[in-house]
């Protein structure tokens, strides 16, 4: 696969979804924080499934093979 996010995206997706899951283990907002997975999980490979359906790149030095 290729990276499609840039350092960037990747941060903000990490930083986002250690907010949210850890918001909900502390009991300040509910379940539904539990989505959080799903941006440190794509910040963490640097793939994007949906910005790979709309053609969306935002790496600055085009997306290098994923291993």
């Amino acid at each position: 696969m290729k990276a499609n996010e840039g350092m960037l995206d990747r941060g903000l997706r990490i930083s986002v979804g250690l907010a949210l899951i850890g918001l909900t283990l502390t009991g300040k907002i509910g379940v539904w924080g539990w989505i959080g997975v799903i941006p440190l999980l794509t910040g963490a490979v640097g793939v994007c499934p949906i910005y790979k359906v709309l053609g969306v790149n935002s790496c600055a030095w085009g997306g290098k093979r994923l291993r």
